[in-house]
C-alpha cells in the first residue's frame, strides 16, 4: 500500500501541480478561491457569538464575517471549515503512511542557533503562527488565498504579496540565522 502515497518526501512541483489542479476544480465547480484564514475568524466570532452575540454583531470585522440575521444566516461549518479540518486529517494520513512515528526532530540549523529548548521552540511556533494569522487577516487573505488562488487569476496584489513574503522570509532568515547558517543545514 505503500506507492505513491507512503513516499516520505514529495516532489514540490508534483504537489504544485496538484494544488493548481485542487485550485482548478474549486473555481470550476463551486466558484470559490482556496483559502483557509476566514475560517478562523468565523470560529472566533461563533464562539464569541454564544457569549456576546450583540457585540459580535455591533463589531464591525466580525460582522462582516459572521452574519447572524435570520435573513443573513451563514453556516460556520461551510466547505472552508471542512477545507481545514481535512488539510489536519490529510497531513495526519500522509505522515502515516510514510511511515512516521511522530517522534521529534529539530532541524539542524536550529539547533546550531537556538539549542534544544523545547520551550523555546513552541513558543517560537506560537508566536509566529500568531504573527502570520494575524497578518493574513490585515491583508485580507492568507498565504494559500493570496498565493495560490490570487496568483493563479493575476491579481496584482496577489503579486505583491508573494513578492513581500518571500522578500522578508529571506530578510527574516539572514537576521535569524546569518551567512553562517547555511554551514549547518
Amino acid at each position: 500500500m505503500k506507492g505513491i502515497l507512503g513516499m516520505p518526501r514529495w516532489s514540490p512541483y508534483a504537489v504544485g501541480v496538484g494544488i493548481g489542479v485542487l485550485s482548478w476544480i474549486t473555481f470550476g465547480l463551486m466558484g470559490r478561491a482556496l483559502g483557509t484564514s476566514t475560517t478562523f475568524v468565523n470560529a472566533a466570532g461563533a464562539i464569541e457569538g454564544l457569549v456576546a452575540p450583540a457585540h459580535v454583531e455591533s463589531n464591525e470585522y466580525l460582522a462582516r464575517h459572521i452574519v447572524s440575521t435570520a435573513e443573513k444566516a451563514r453556516p460556520i461549518v461551510g466547505w472552508q471549515f471542512a477545507l481545514v479540518v481535512m488539510l489536519a486529517v490529510g497531513a495526519f494520513a500522509a505522515a502515516r503512511l510514510a511511515g512516521s512515528t511522530f517522534r521529534e526532530h529539530i532541524p539542524s540549523l536550529w539547533l546550531w542557533r537556538f539549542g534544544g529548548s523545547r520551550p523555546l521552540r513552541y513558543c517560537g511556533a506560537i508566536l509566529g503562527g500568531a504573527l502570520l494569522l494575524f497578518g493574513a487577516r490585515l491583508a485580507d487573505g492568507c498565504t494559500s488565498g493570496h498565493g495560490i488562488s490570487g496568483g493563479l487569476q493575476l491579481a496584482v496584489s496577489s503579486w505583491v504579496f508573494l513578492g513581500a513574503m518571500f522578500g522578508t522570509g529571506v530578510a527574516a532568515a539572514f537576521l535569524m540565522y546569518g551567512r553562517e547558517g547555511r554551514s549547518h543545514v
